[in-house]
């Protein structure tokens, strides 16, 4: 507010200098003016009534005769009142004065000052006392041909107020310029708060935030404000475009993938945590930079694509792109080169470990299952073309063989299942519906299932599972993750080993649960591997118990599901022990 003021009111001053000096430079003139109108106005009255005293003089021809006193009649019949008309000779001698009755005894008057004037201009004029009546004159002398005639009124007031400017003209030339001065106050008002706005505008430039502010409905304020509402629409669309790069960097960071984009002369112009992270993997070295890329050995073909495309990218619209794989220490790799047509381009690495493992493991998996599936149908094959071959075969030799492809027949029944399975749990875990599941019940039905295996190797079930002990899960998954544990227990323990189920531990989300046994127990360096699919200790050891080589496979993707957790270890007086958790019911 105070800068509104301060600039304003100097902003008025300056205009009122200026004006109060026109203003006084007008009322001077104009007053000169109106003074100089009215003592030519006298004059020229003066003026006329000397010619006409030159014209009388001449008709009468009193230069002849000397008869200067015939002049009284004349000056009896001019209109003016209380003029003095004197006639002087070339040589300054008074030849008539008509305020003077004895004029022939005046003394010369070539040495007065409106005489003087007269002789060298036009005419003269003076104000001054008579020398001979003691009054104060008017005087306007002119020079004819044969003499000077001077024509005098008394100076007295009536005479000085003529000859003044008219106080009342200046008054309303007064009164016009304090009217034009309020106006001109206004204008100075209001354009000082159009220009202290824009002022305050241009201050605020620096601060880059919405400038509000009221300008006044002149053409500056409209130009101030179409200003300020361009400003504040770039603002905010610079803003937004702040806001949206700001976005797109946090998602560029955010990817998985690592992103960086280079100019035309290949210099670095952004990259994210991702780029710098997988260069460090991909070479090992922890000194380098993003714009050291096309440097890195790993990255030759990328540079020599860079090479070939800028050199014949001429095309508007057109768009070049490389991609290939590279892989070091276990780690894959994904690089992409994408050149665009102003010649800036970007380079995308992405980690592809994890595709290309399970692709490698599918290869494996389809491998292993075509070999699963080779043995039981190449024995009921078998089986078949004996009796096809033979079929004279004794009774008890026929039956044995039918038992056997039977066999087989179900073992290759259970790969197939556990293989369907395997997938729905990976491919479509939604499909399994959850419901209150009572793990003691489960352990019993296994137990049961298993009782006659149980029984023949002299093996013992200790369960210790209470019947609070309830969790949130698919049923048929958790069967499946007790039946297999127990299934691999049985089969490969030992005979006369003790199988122990209990739940260690609880909290408010989980109960922790132990499957353990005290047999032979795995190897070592088998146990990270014991989840695998068709992963076999030795290789016929799943064979010849007519397991399918999934089981633990299927027990670890089954408490995955559930948001569980399942890991495997030898205990210290040996065996094997497998913890993991299942979801509580709330």
């Amino acid at each position: 507010m105070a800068s509104t003021n301060r600039f304003r009111n100097n902003l008025l001053f300056f205009y009122s200098a200026v004006f109060f000096f026109v203003a006084i430079l007008i009322l001077g003139y104009l007053y000169s003016r109106e003074k100089d109108y009215r003592i030519s106005t006298l004059n020229e009255e003066l003026l006329n009534v000397a010619k006409i005293v030159n014209n009388y003089i001449l008709f009468n021809r009193i230069p002849d005769t000397g008869e200067y006193g015939k002049i009284d009649s004349l000056v009896k019949l001019l209109p003016q009142q209380n003029l003095r008309i004197t006639v002087v000779d070339n040589t300054g001698t008074v030849l008539y004065d008509s305020s003077v009755p004895d004029w022939k005894t005046m003394e010369n008057h070539a040495g007065r000052p409106e005489i003087i004037k007269a002789g060298s201009s036009d005419f003269g004029t003076v104000v001054r006392t008579s020398g001979t009546t003691g009054n104060n004159y008017y005087y306007l002398a002119k020079k004819f041909k044969s003499c000077f005639i001077r024509v005098a009124v008394v100076y007295d007031i009536n005479v000085a107020n003529f000859l003044k400017a008219k106080l009342l003209f200046l008054v309303i030339i007064l009164v016009f310029f304090i009217a034009l001065g309020f106006v001109l106050f206004i204008v100075t008002n209001r354009f000082g708060e159009a220009v202290t706005g824009l002022k305050d505008f241009a201050l605020s430039l620096g601060s880059e935030k919405p400038f509000r502010t009221d300008f006044p409905k002149n053409e500056i304020g409209i130009i101030g404000a179409r200003i300020l509402e361009m400003y504040n629409n770039l603002l905010r669309t610079k803003n937004e475009l702040s806001n949206e790069r700001e976005k797109l960097f946090s998602h560029l960071n955010a990817l998985n993938e690592g992103i960086a984009f280079f100019s035309e002369d290949k210099e670095l112009i952004f990259s994210n945590n991702h780029f710098t992270h997988y260069m460090t993997m991909l070479t090992g070295e922890l000194s380098l930079l993003p714009s050291d890329i096309l440097r890195i050995p790993e990255f030759v073909q990328t540079r020599e694509f860079l090479d070939t495309a800028l050199s014949t990218l001429t095309t508007q619209g057109d768009i070049r792109k490389t991609e290939y794989n590279v892989s070091n220490n276990g780690k894959y790799y994904n690089i992409q080169c994408v050149v665009f047509n102003d010649r800036t381009f970007e380079i995308i690495i992405s980690d592809i470990t994890k595709t290309e493992k399970n692709r490698i493991i599918k290869q494996q998996m389809t491998s292993n299952i075509a070999h699963e599936l080779k043995t039981p149908v190449a024995s009921v094959k078998g089986y078949l073309e004996t009796l096809y071959n033979d079929p004279e075969m004794d009774r008890k030799t026929y039956k044995y063989f039918i038992k056997k492809a039977i066999a087989q027949t179900d073992r290759l029944g259970f790969l197939i299942n556990d293989i369907s399975l395997l997938n729905k749990i990976e491919e479509s875990a939604g499909s399994f519906q959850t419901e209150r599941v009572k793990i003691r019940k489960i352990v019993k039905d296994v137990s049961n299932n298993f009782k006659s295996a149980i029984q023949s190797k002299n093996m013992k079930v200790e369960a210790d599972i209470d019947d609070d002990i309830i969790i949130k899960g698919n049923k048929s998954l958790i069967i499946s993750v007790f039946q297999n544990l127990m299934e691999n227990s049985v089969n490969y323990a030992g005979e006369g080993t003790t199988i122990s189920i209990k739940v260690y531990n609880r909290d408010k989300r989980y109960f922790y649960f132990s499957f353990s046994d005290n047999g032979i127990g795995i190897p070592e360096k088998h146990l990270p591997r014991v989840f695998e699919r068709f992963y076999r200790i030795d290789s016929g050891r799943s064979r010849k118990s007519g397991g399918t080589g999934l089981g633990l496979a299927i027990v670890k993707n089954a408490i995955l599901l559930h948001k569980g957790e399942i890991s495997v270890r030898s205990k210290s007086g040996g065996g094997t022990e497998f913890l993991f958790s299942l979801p509580r019911m709330n």
